[in-house]
């Protein structure tokens, strides 16, 4: 018999599900299926097949599920493991966690944000292995931080929604901006749907010479650089479908980003890290896409963890 246990992960996004079985990176199966129906249409498949895994692989030990949101991490909140103020028609007040309680009883399951799982992944695995204190950026169907402070998820009085950042307009740029809440916030201004709304164009398709480019490096860059002074992390990792760039490449993005920060701190924050090109310190995931997935496996060995060794430190990964 294996003595290696066995989890199960869940990463929700706002336009599809991964899910996968395993131990990490190395060990790890891993499906998809889309997550634009209603809540329980879209979690249907995935219960299925993560029941298929623990049929052909043995029961897990634990799930963990890593979901966009804003969602509930406060255990005493009615709200708690479900999507709250979502504009994800048909989301909002799903039951995440609540409907894998249902379908697999018994078992710890931890909960976070999908973005905080991909910071988790990262910290384990990644780009952010040897660090108790950086920022991970997802930017695609919205834009998330995920936030490791002294080794543990940072979350407070619910999570840092660093994608809802208001940040100054550039000169002559009248675009009004997606979001429902704030129109042109972070999000509103660079997201994959705001890059489609403001070209007509998939930011995967848009050509490298396109202003657009400029203007979402120039407004990220402006982001990062508060994020900078906010929380002095000692990495960014920019992950999602935006900084991949399109036609542009990730690379010539990246350096604009870089070059942008740089200008933003005027030689402020006068530290080794923060001279140079910044090549070192705002960097893509060493992940890549399965960054959130392999974070939600680290959710659930934890959780499983602290079902065996019940502490009073939530999250926290600084020895792991």
């Amino acid at each position: 018999m294996n003595d290696i246990p066995l989890f199960g992960g869940i990463e929700a996004g706002g336009t599809k599900i991964v899910c996968a079985s395993g131990t990490g990176p190395e060990d790890m199966n891993r499906a998809q299926f889309p997550s634009g129906s209603a809540p329980d249409a879209a979690l249907a498949p995935v219960i299925r097949w993560l029941r298929c895994e623990e049929e052909r692989r043995g029961r897990f030990r634990a799930l963990g599920i890593g979901s966009f949101g804003p969602v509930g991490l406060d255990p005493h909140s009615p709200s708690y493991g479900r999507i709250t103020t979502t504009p994800k028609e048909g989301w909002r007040n799903a039951d995440i966690l609540g409907t894998f309680r249902r379908a697999f009883p018994g078992i710890p399951i931890g909960f976070d944000t999908d973005v905080n799982a991909a910071a988790m992944g990262e910290h384990r695995w990644g780009a952010g292995r040897s660090l108790g204190d950086f920022v991970y950026i997802t930017m695609g169907t919205g834009i998330g931080a995920g936030v490791m402070a002294g080794g543990k998820l940072l979350h407070g009085l619910v999570h840092p929604e660093a994608g809802h950042l208001r940040i100054p307009r550039l000169p002559g740029d009248a675009f009004p901006g997606i979001c429902p809440f704030h129109g042109d916030c972070w999000e509103g201004l660079c997201s994959g749907p705001a890059i489609l709304k403001r070209t007509g164009i998939p930011a995967e398709d848009l050509p490298g010479n396109h202003e657009a480019w400029p203007l979402t490096a120039r407004y990220t860059a402006i982001a990062l650089a508060d994020l900078v002074c906010a929380l002095s992390p000692r990495r960014i990792i920019l992950g999602g479908s935006v900084p991949r760039a399109g036609l542009l490449g990730r690379d010539r993005f990246l350096a604009m980003v870089r070059n942008g920060v740089r200008e933003a701190l005027g030689g402020y924050i006068s530290v080794p890290e923060l001279s140079g090109d910044l090549s070192g310190y705002i960097i893509p995931p060493l992940l890549e896409e399965n960054a959130g997935i392999c974070g939600a496996l680290a959710l659930a060995e934890t959780a499983w963890e602290e079902g065996r060794h019940p502490t009073d430190s939530r999250n926290d990964v600084s020895s792991r």
